[in-house]
């Protein structure tokens, strides 16, 4: 069959942007419910990963839902095209290079697998941050959780919409119970970077 996309012939391949870059590109994708802490730990990893002189971006919830996912809702639907659509920018800053954090509710087994599949297993790592739910609405930052309790937000992941927890994640860190440092320390170590 003809090559009908014969300009990705043409690019420079991963390989030559990792050796540029002198790192490994790879995708740690955050799950668990909101509150839980996967936007905290995101942006103490990144800064880091930035003291290290490692390239890495940050994909979040609140960021992709104001700009390329402005015009999605909460449905069954709308979410699954949420999370291929990250999936889909992730892939391209994996492929050049860099490491990537998605933090993402991604309350379903199904769309997990779907960001894997579109990512790779190779460097796809599942991580779940496994707070409470009691922890998670003590939080309660935005207040989501009270509100979903009085029936104003449908559909709310934890309250009216369920949260399948991850079986076999890569790691699983629950912040009501480890510092933001042990944290970060425990994605170091899964990075095979010295903490």
């Amino acid at each position: 069959m003809q090559n009908i996309y014969p300009i990705f012939d043409r690019m420079l391949s991963r390989q030559d942007k990792e050796q540029l870059l002198k790192q490994r590109g790879v995708m740690l994708w955050f799950t668990g419910l909101s509150g839980s802490g996967k936007s905290t730990v995101a942006i103490a990893l990144e800064r880091e990963l930035h003291k290290r002189g490692l390239l890495c971006r940050i994909l979040d919830g609140d960021n992709i839902r104001t700009g390329i996912n402005a015009n999605l809702g909460f449905s069954a639907e709308d979410r699954r095209e949420n999370i291929r659509r990250v999936a889909e920018v992730a892939k391209l800053f994996v492929d050049t290079g860099i490491i990537t954090i998605a933090a993402f509710v991604s309350p379903t087994e199904e769309l997990r697998q779907l960001a894997q599949s579109i990512i790779g297993p190779d460097d796809f790592k599942e991580i779940y941050i496994s707070t409470p739910l009691e922890e998670c609405e003590r939080r309660d930052v935005k207040g989501l959780y009270a509100r979903a309790r009085r029936g104003e937000v449908k559909n709310f992941t934890g309250i009216s919409a369920p949260f399948e927890a991850p079986t076999h994640p890569a790691l699983s860190l629950d912040t009501s119970r480890l510092s933001l440092e042990e944290s970060v320390e425990e994605l170091l170590k899964l990075l095979g970077i010295q903490p």
